[in-house]
């Protein structure tokens, strides 16, 4: 199961949840505190601004981050929870979250992972450039680019609600 949720919420959700690996997808000089109960080595922090094009002083989110958070996820047990966290827990994160149960259900059709992303978070709005890198690395041919497209930007919020996915439909 994969959890996601907001910078404001990692402590409690990671407590609540039991989970065991943390993602944490937040700009340079963001702090986030680390959970006693996550392992470092369970810990992945990457450095990125939501942003899907390029723009001076902020760094996009680029290949070696999907390829990284590719990596950090398959080698998830999955026999605890990951949470997943950006600042708002609304772009980033949910883009995540939506290329990791892709990459481990890939025969998981797109549209109905990207639908099932808006009925659980009204707010999500998938980070394009974030999903266009995992769409092109993962061999989807547009699919994940066309489904997240298809479900549109979510609700404006300041934060977004926690939730979980679930990885197989």
């Amino acid at each position: 199961m994969i959890h996601v949720c907001s910078l404001s919420k990692v402590e409690e959700t990671v407590a609540r949840t039991g989970a065991e690996r943390l993602l944490s997808l937040l700009a340079a000089g963001t702090e986030v505190m680390r959970p006693a109960s996550i392992a470092r080595e369970n810990h992945l922090h990457l450095v990125m601004h939501d942003i899907a094009v390029a723009q001076e002083g902020m760094t996009m989110p680029g290949e070696i981050h999907v390829r990284d958070l590719l990596d950090f996820a398959r080698r998830w047990d999955r026999a605890r929870p990951l949470v997943v966290h950006c600042y708002a827990g609304i772009s980033r994160s949910t883009a995540s979250a939506y290329i990791i149960a892709a990459a481990l259900a890939p025969k998981r059709c797109e549209v109905e992972l990207a639908e099932t992303l808006r009925a659980l978070s009204p707010t999500a709005t998938p980070n394009p450039r974030l999903i266009a890198v995992a769409d092109t690395l993962l061999d989807r041919n547009g699919r994940m680019i066309g489904a997240i497209q298809a479900i549109g930007r979510g609700a404006d919020a300041f934060e977004g609600t926690p939730f979980e996915l679930k990885i197989d439909a």
